[in-house]
């Protein structure tokens, strides 16, 4: 007789290995994460709590993406780590192997090791996103990790320093800005305000700036 699979449900505890064979069914749910060890099944997502953000979070990396040779933007991308941890952040970006990225694209469409910037979108401070995940990240080495605290109205930037994490801040115009992208800028109130015209106006034209020129000159020269 043929051994069925059983379903995930929340709470399970197993490796990626067999956390991949579950989840690969035809009938598992699309957004499963495995972190240390243990199964995370996303709930019904709201509109305003997640959609919306999410999609503004998307349009603002688009654009630099779009911009920048070398640099790919991802949308629920499942994410190898080690064999504990395979979570599916909202958003990254990564640098492409080729161009001196630290992940890579595995035989079967993986992203393998840590890109080097995370976006979650969470309920709250509440969130495993900015306990449980967090660790994970900064254990792997996730350079940059912003999380956008929707119920609190803040969007946490955290850069990777010395093995911790610390927060970026807003400079004089109100722009927090990438260490590890140069030329990626957030004008985070138009962020938290939802007027992505501006946070895109804003975005444009940091693409401008000669540190954003000399880094797709450089990411550029390694992939030739």
């Amino acid at each position: 007789m043929k051994t069925q699979i059983p379903p995930l449900e929340n709470g399970d505890r197993m490796n990626r290995y067999e956390f991949e064979t579950r989840a690969n069914i035809p009938a598992a749910p699309k957004k499963l994460e495995l972190i240390n060890g243990v199964v995370f099944m996303a709930a019904a997502l709201r509109y305003r709590s997640h959609a919306l953000p999410h999609s503004y979070i998307m349009g603002w990396l688009a654009l630099y993406a779009a911009n920048t040779p070398g640099v790919e933007l991802a949308d629920n991308a499942t994410i190898r780590l080690d064999t504990d941890n395979e979570p599916q952040p909202d958003a990254l970006l990564r640098i492409e192997t080729e161009s001196g990225g630290q992940s890579k694209i595995s035989k079967d469409d993986y992203i393998e090791g840590a890109p080097e910037l995370i976006v979650e979108i969470a309920g709250s401070s509440f969130s495993y996103d900015l306990h449980d995940k967090l660790e994970v990240y900064r254990r792997h080495g996730v350079n940059e990790y912003i999380v956008w605290r929707v119920y609190d109205h803040q969007i946490d930037w955290l850069y990777l320093q010395e093995g911790r994490y610390i927060s970026l801040l807003p400079n004089e115009i109100g722009l927090i800005e990438s260490k590890t992208f140069p030329g990626l800028a957030l004008a985070l109130e138009s962020m938290l305000e939802h007027n992505l015209l501006d946070v895109l106006a804003q975005q444009q034209e940091q693409l401008k700036c000669e540190s954003y020129i000399e880094f797709c000159r450089k990411l550029k020269n390694r992939d030739d």
